[in-house]
């Protein structure tokens, strides 16, 4: 079953990361992400840990766009 992340998950997530590569991540940055994936999985019914691994995923190493041009 592939998992499901909605759009305000991809948002904070991508909040996050932007501040980890800036090496500026606050705790209030990472709680709030960290909340949002357990009320995430609750109200799914989906594995909190692959809810996570599955953001991280998306955010951090994006599928290449289909439409895209092709890389040699």
């Amino acid at each position: 079953m592939a998992i499901e992340l909605s759009n305000d998950l991809i948002k904070l997530e991508t909040a996050a990361w932007a501040e980890i590569q800036a090496g500026a991540l606050t705790t209030d940055t990472a709680e709030a992400v960290q909340a949002a994936i357990t009320a995430h999985a609750e109200a799914t019914g989906q594995s909190r840990h692959e809810v996570e691994k599955a953001l991280k995923k998306a955010v951090r190493h994006p599928e290449p766009d289909s439409q895209g041009p092709e890389s040699p």
